[in-house]
């Protein structure tokens, strides 16, 4: 009995200790991309909180909701069932039971989020699943968006705030979409930073004790490294 006690305090001492990590940054920065290959590397849960956002955008444009109308947008706001699945290889996202992966990463959508994403009857509702999806993490999550390491979990172990110019960003994302115009691209970044950074509600923001990554100049893999190197150290020290 003494050697299986043993044997198991070992094990959890030599265990990782589960940590919550904020990632933050405005698009074309490597959240997603970061965010989940820490994830599977560390053995955490992975939430993409900015799908969430595109769900219920979705859902708002496929259900008549007019997006433009704040007060139409807060009523109808808790009738959408959201459910994300947090597994890093292979992150899922359903409402009202029906898979919303690819629907939601239309340029309608992309157009439409920060519009619904600025209404605080949805952001509380969101914030809400957010947080209790991170609560119910055994392991610890990397949880990815724009305003966790200061609303959604400001307690969260460690915070990380990615940047990156807004010429990088851009043609990072036009790589993403065939055909798409370079200039475009970059205009309708800056146009949603300004959008994000500007609502009244949870904006787009680097926490005070966030550490910030400037990926600029920095391949993927660099970015992920640097990451999980932070992590790691903060898991060593609980």
């Amino acid at each position: 009995m003494s050697t299986t006690v043993e044997t198991v305090s070992a094990a959890a001492r030599t265990a990782p200790a589960a940590v919550i990590v904020a990632i933050d940054g405005p698009s074309g920065t490597g959240k997603s991309s970061t965010s989940k290959a820490v994830a599977a590397q560390l053995g955490l849960s992975y939430l993409d909180t900015g799908a969430q956002y595109r769900a219920i955008t979705w859902w708002m444009l496929n259900n008549g909701i007019d997006v433009q109308n704040p007060a139409e947008i807060a009523t109808a706001a808790a009738k959408p069932v959201i459910v994300s699945g947090t597994d890093p290889s292979a992150p899922t996202i359903t409402v009202d039971g029906e898979d919303a992966s690819g629907p939601i990463r239309t340029q309608e959508v992309t157009s439409k989020v920060s519009a619904v994403s600025a209404v605080p009857e949805v952001r509380a509702l969101i914030t809400e699943l957010q947080r209790s999806i991170a609560k119910e993490a055994e392991r610890g999550i990397v949880v990815e968006g724009r305003d966790i390491g200061t609303t959604v979990l400001p307690d969260a172990d460690i915070k990380i705030f990615l940047t990156a110019s807004p010429e990088a960003r851009a043609a990072r994302r036009s790589g993403e979409v065939k055909g798409s115009d370079l200039a475009a691209t970059r205009e309708a970044l800056i146009k949603r930073d300004a959008a994000d950074s500007g609502r009244k509600t949870s904006p787009l923001a680097k926490a005070g004790d966030a550490v910030e990554v400037d990926t600029t100049d920095l391949t993927l893999t660099q970015v992920i490294e640097c990451v999980v190197t932070l992590v790691g150290e903060k898991q060593a020290a609980k």
